[in-house]
């Protein structure tokens, strides 16, 4: 019978999990990231993992997608700051900033190799559409803030800002010593273009 906890233990025990598996997937990635190890870190026994998170891949996705959401949060509360007083510039450099938080991150890695498609295949569908619609809606609150921004097809520039961002897993192709300023350049050319009247 499994050992009952005080909603602060699994306070805890919740918290201890998602910064051992950020620390797991920021060392070893998704495919050798294991709950033998993860409770070890924690230092509970594996059942209790299992009362916490049906899979390995749930806790992780979890765990990406608390830093996905923080990242977001960064960019809509600086986004509001400059509201009214949007510029080509200043929106470029907040969107460098963003895609710069990513590249110091383990999300970038893991897209990389293919293991957050090892963890989203993992997962029940429901998780997965919440997660992309959460994501459309973060770009349409975004997109609301730029003046003009209803004439234009926001779907396609959703994607080239995506596509913009892939860019980042070719740095080495492009030239690391070029790279920041092409992926600026390319993120001005997409503003300008989503700013125009």
């Amino acid at each position: 019978m499994p050992k009952s906890y005080s909603s602060h233990e699994k306070e805890y025990i919740e918290k201890r999990l998602k910064e051992e598996a950020y620390n797991c997937l920021n060392l070893y990635g998704v495919k050798k990231t294991t709950v033998d190890e993860l409770v070890r870190r924690v230092n509970i026994p594996k059942g209790t993992f299992y009362l916490f998170y049906d899979s390995k891949e749930i806790l992780l996705f979890d765990v990406v997608n608390d830093l996905h959401d923080e990242i977001q949060k960064h960019f809509i509360r600086e986004a509001n700051l400059i509201k009214g007083r949007i510029t080509a510039e200043n929106l470029t450099n907040l969107l460098f900033e963003v895609y710069k938080m990513v590249d110091d991150t383990f999300l970038l890695k893991v897209m990389t190799n293919g293991e957050l498609e090892l963890i989203i295949r993992k997962l029940p569908n429901e998780i997965v559409e919440k997660h992309l619609n959460d994501d459309n809606a973060i770009m349409e609150k975004f997109m609301e803030l730029i003046p003009h921004v209803k004439e234009k097809n926001v779907q396609y520039f959703s994607g080239a800002l995506r596509g913009v961002f892939l860019t980042m897993l070719h740095k080495r192709e492009i030239g690391e010593e070029v790279f920041d300023g092409s992926l600026k350049l390319m993120i001005n050319g997409l503003v300008i273009q989503l700013m125009e009247e």
